[in-house]
Formats: structure tokens, C-alpha cells, sequence
């Protein structure tokens, strides 16, 4: 890690690492106990590698931890409104919702958190015979790649009136959730129920969609266009395509392309506007950008479909390095620049 690192320069690994090592050794350890093998071996990894963190860096992060330790208590002591107002009062209202949003997700059923450990297409196979609404329900508890396959794998028809389902997904009553809580405990053995978080609703719809081949994505967005107009501008809105890239701040795409073998990106910008290639070429050395204009010469013409493959590892490659905290990204109906 470089010297002198700034907080805004930290992601939520190494960020860890620094409460761990704030903690000290026996409570350190005491933490770890309860940790799965891999996020032990990745933190352990972290914290061998720190190096000079400031004293401030540290406090930022350790008031960071507390604030969060802080919402998830008043969660639990008088739910979502009584946190928020607490936390409003406490922190200011863009602060609050920073934190109560990361909270979420970590809030779920214990049954419905087991699904993300179940191969989705087994999943699907289960869940095929059920109502729409509650395999709408189950896709919500999924990670957003997981969702994504499960969708993919159920009919034409079902894909369209599931996607509608998640993204005018409201408020579940408890009786619905211990239903479907009963069912998956019998057919996966997962433990008993606990708080959940539904968040259903367009933006989760249009992280799956993101996530499908073009062609399943354009289908069922067109079916819910012809079931709601409204609703099928709004998901367009907020997803991330391959185009969506020229509005990422420099720092951002240099790291997006780090990540990015030269082929997949010469594949991938045979049909790139000459907006997005001028954007990737200037955040590339003239070296790189020569091997790429010639891998795109010798490569000759292409099928749109294996060209729109390329483009789509890319937005996946974007969304990974978005949900490990290195990058924010802004959908193609915000055109703001990103910010950490």
C-alpha cells in the first residue's frame, strides 16, 4: 500500500484491516474466529501489507465503524424509521441513508441469505412451478449475477412477469415472507427467520438485466414496456451498458482497465462510438492503444453478437469492481461523473 494513505483511498478490505489492527490482538482474533476461511485469508493479507496509515486515515475509518455498529443497533432496537430519525439527528440525512443503504443487504433472512451459497440454476429448477411473486421475492435476496442467471434460465413468459414482479416490488408482509421462509427451509435446510430486507424495485431489476445477454434483456424490457411504458423508461434509466463508460471519471477507467485483457477491449470497440474509444484511448499509453488499433485491424469484420459478448464482459468486469467498493458508477440516465 503507498505511503500516507487517504481514507477515500481504502477499500472496504483494507478498511478492516485497519479496525483489526486498531482492535488489537486478542479482540482481533476473537473477530476472525467468527469469519469464514477466505475472508480471514484476505484480510490477513491486508493487514501485512499495511503501511503508514495516517492517525487521521485511522480515526476516519474506526468513526466510520462506529457509526455503522451504531445503525445496525438501532435497527434492531426500533427498526428502519426509528434508525433513520436517530441517525439524521446524529449525522445529517445524506450520511444516514449512506449507511442505512449499506445495512440492508446484511439485515436478510438467514434462509434467503443460505440461497447465495445454491447454484442458481439449481435454484431455478426449484423454482420454476412456484407463483411469479415469489420467485420476484427470491430474486431480491440474490446477488445481482446470481438473479441473473436464475432469470435467465426460467421461460420467455416467466422472465417477463418475474421482472415486472421485482421492479414494482413494494412492502412484504411478514405472513408472505415466513411462507416462503417455510418452503426454503424444507427444500435447502436453511435456519430459522430472522429480520429481512425486500428491496425490490427498478434499480434492483435493472442490475439483473445488466447482468443478461443483450437479447434476453431487450425481450423483457420490451414486454414490460407493453405492460408499463413508465416503468420500462425508468429501468432503462438506471442501467450501466458498455456506452455508459465515457461518462466514468479518468481515475476510474484506468482501473477499469487494468482489468481488461487487450483483446476483449479490441473486440469490444469494433462497435464503439468514436466518443467512448477517444475516452479509453486517452487513459491508455500510445503502445497500448498501437496494439489495440492493430489487434482491431487483424481481427476484420465481426458479428454484432460476439462484439456485444465482448462489450458485456467489460460492463460485468464494472459492475464487480463497483460492488469490491474501487469504483461508483453513474447509469446512462445520470450523466454525472463519478464520485467515491
Amino acid at each position: 500500500m503507498a505511503n500516507h494513505v487517504r481514507y477515500d483511498e481504502l477499500t472496504p478490505v483494507q478498511k478492516a484491516a485497519v479496525v483489526l489492527v486498531a482492535l488489537g490482538k486478542e479482540a482481533s482474533a476473537q473477530v476472525l474466529q467468527k469469519m469464514s476461511e477466505s475472508e480471514v485469508e484476505q484480510l490477513t493479507v491486508e493487514i501485512a501489507n499495511l503501511r503508514d496509515i495516517p492517525a487521521e486515515t485511522e480515526e476516519e475509518v474506526l468513526r466510520e465503524c462506529h457509526q455503522i455498529l451504531l445503525a445496525r443497533e438501532y435497527l434492531l432496537e426500533g427498526g428502519f424509521d426509528y434508525a433513520r430519525d436517530l441517525l439524521e439527528q446524529a449525522l445529517g440525512r445524506p450520511r444516514a441513508e449512506e449507511i442505512l443503504a449499506r445495512l440492508e443487504g446484511s439485515l436478510r433472512t438467514t434462509g434467503f441469505r443460505k440461497l447465495q451459497n445454491i447454484d442458481p440454476r439449481q435454484l431455478a429448477s426449484f423454482v420454476r412451478g412456484e407463483h411469479p411473486q415469489t420467485i420476484a421475492l427470491i430474486l431480491t435476496q440474490l446477488r445481482p449475477h446470481q438473479a441473473a442467471v436464475l432469470l435467465s434460465d426460467l421461460t420467455a413468459e416467466l422472465q417477463a412477469d418475474v421482472a415486472l414482479r421485482v421492479a414494482t416490488m413494494e412492502k412484504i408482509s411478514p405472513e408472505v415472507l415466513s411462507q416462503v421462509e417455510q418452503v426454503l427451509e424444507r427444500q435447502f435446510d436453511t435456519g430459522p427467520a430472522g429480520e429481512v430486507s425486500v428491496s425490490g424495485g427498478a434499480k434492483q431489476i435493472a442490475e439483473i438485466l445488466n447482468l443478461m445477454e443483450i437479447q434476453s434483456e431487450r425481450r423483457i424490457l420490451k414486454s414490460v414496456e407493453g405492460e408499463n411504458p413508465e416503468l420500462a423508461t425508468q429501468i432503462k434509466n438506471l442501467m450501466f451498458v458498455f456506452e455508459d463508460i465515457v461518462h466514468l471519471d479518468d481515475r476510474w477507467v484506468q482501473r477499469l482497465l487494468k482489468e481488461i485483457p487487450t483483446r476483449d477491449l479490441a473486440i469490444a470497440l469494433k462497435a464503439a462510438s468514436e466518443e467512448l474509444k477517444a475516452k479509453l484511448f486517452a487513459n491508455l499509453s500510445e503502445r497500448v492503444v498501437g496494439l489495440i488499433s492493430e489487434e482491431m485491424e487483424f481481427m476484420g469484420p465481426m458479428r454484432l453478437s460476439d462484439v456485444e459478448a465482448g462489450q458485456q464482459r467489460i460492463v460485468e468486469a464494472v459492475r464487480r469492481l463497483e460492488e469490491e467498493g474501487q469504483i461508483v458508477i453513474a447509469g446512462r440516465g445520470n450523466k454525472e461523473h463519478v464520485i467515491v
